[in-house]
């Protein structure tokens, strides 16, 4: 991907944060929503700025992809959660915490690999 690529998609989230609706339609929901999207796009755009490895670029690029087309498809500017309890994936008796961390990791959705474990 070149930087023209990646700041044309720069462009297309603030263009489709400029044009948001709520689903409520309500002036207030309407404007908080706009606002969190330029904000999480330039946080995270700019978060990433200094990737360089066309591999980790490709992820961004399809993680924010990702993100666009669910929004506009839920109406929902906000990622949706994974519903994966803390310990919900069983691990063998004896194992470690490490082995529960990484099959988290793996089970994480594309659309929220930017998104630090809470």
């Amino acid at each position: 991907m070149s930087r023209s690529d990646v700041l044309s998609l720069y462009r297309r989230v603030l263009r489709i944060a400029r044009t948001w609706k709520a689903q409520s339609a309500l002036p207030h929901d309407t404007d908080t929503e706009r606002k969190y999207i330029a904000q999480e796009a330039r946080t995270l755009f700019r978060q990433n700025q200094q990737i360089t490895d066309p591999e980790s670029i490709k992820r961004c690029i399809e993680e924010c992809e990702a993100r666009i087309e669910i929004g506009l498809h839920y109406r929902n500017p906000y990622p949706r959660p994974t519903y994966l309890p803390p310990m919900g994936l069983a691990t063998q008796k004896g194992r470690k915490l490490r082995a529960q961390e990484r099959l988290r990791k793996q089970a994480k959705p594309v659309y929220l690999q930017s998104y630090d474990e809470t």
